[in-house]
């Protein structure tokens, strides 16, 4: 085991109540990683501490030559991950906490996608907001027939702020990357297999088993075919990521400061349908 990753591994072991630090759990098993948010009591949602840790374990990784394929998943059967934040956290932030949350999970999901190995999202239950987002950083999606999926930003106001508008519509092309954003509406594994979302479904009581399986057979590749292919393809998507991502953090921060966003705050609070401005 590389001496960075063996590092990690035992500053997890030293967590309280048998978790890592900040609910992130690392675990190395020859040449796959397993990532586990392990905040079940509180839906999976990533806090600052947690993002932080999985920055971290990106920057480790990506020093690796012994690991060659990570798996992040969620704690229990029910969530992969509510996401960051709802309308309910972000009624007792102050706007720049707001917005150094949402600079914080930028960089964390560009450190996972840029990691030379493969990552895989593994999703049992529902994954939502900020969660659907970080699936949308890794390579590759598996999911539990039980997996339920949505981006409510829009019905609040606001749009995904952590890369979904720049990388859904690579992944499944642009008409249904926007009709997903704008509708805000839940969909379920099976649609998001048939539009390209997921990459494989299978059924909830077979799930630990199936990604296992999944996961020992990248391991067994060429570890330089692995990260030869992976380069490639991300050097063909490139061209426009990086002007996308600039604009949209910029009006992500913009948007912060409007009238629409506390209308969408206030009406979800509320129970009530939102009036928006447009401003």
């Amino acid at each position: 085991m590389d001496t960075v990753v063996a590092q990690s591994v035992a500053s997890d072991r030293t967590g309280a109540g048998g978790h890592g630090e900040h609910d992130i759990e690392l675990s190395i098993d020859g040449p796959i990683a397993r990532v586990v948010i392990a905040r079940e009591h509180d839906a999976n949602r990533l806090t600052p501490a947690s993002l932080a840790r999985l920055k971290d374990i990106a920057a480790e990784l990506s020093s690796s030559t012994s690991v060659q394929v990570l798996v992040i998943t969620g704690e229990g059967d029910a969530c992969f991950s509510m996401g960051l934040l709802t309308p309910e956290l972000k009624s007792k932030m102050a706007k720049d906490e707001i917005l150094s949350l949402i600079r914080l999970a930028n960089e964390t999901y560009d450190a996972i996608e840029a990691l030379p190995q493969i990552v895989v999202a593994a999703v049992r239950g529902f994954a939502w907001a900020g969660a659907a987002e970080l699936m949308l950083a890794c390579d590759i999606r598996l999911a539990a027939s039980s997996a339920r999926f949505r981006m409510p930003e829009a019905l609040w106001g606001g749009f995904p702020g952590v890369g979904g508008p720049v990388r859904l519509p690579q992944i499944v092309g642009y008409g249904r990357a926007l009709e997903l954003v704008a509708s805000g509406r839940e969909f379920d594994a099976e649609e998001a297999y048939r539009m390209g979302l997921l990459e494989r479904v299978v059924p909830a009581e077979r799930f630990d088993q199936e990604v296992g399986t999944f996961l020992n057979g990248v391991a067994r590749s060429g570890p330089l075919a692995l990260r030869g292919a992976k380069r490639v393809m991300r050097v063909r998507q490139e061209p426009g990521f990086r002007a996308a991502r600039e604009l949209s953090d910029a009006l992500r921060h913009a948007f912060e400061w409007t009238a629409d966003a506390d209308e969408g705050m206030a009406a979800h609070l509320e129970h009530r349908t939102p009036r928006f401005a447009g401003r």
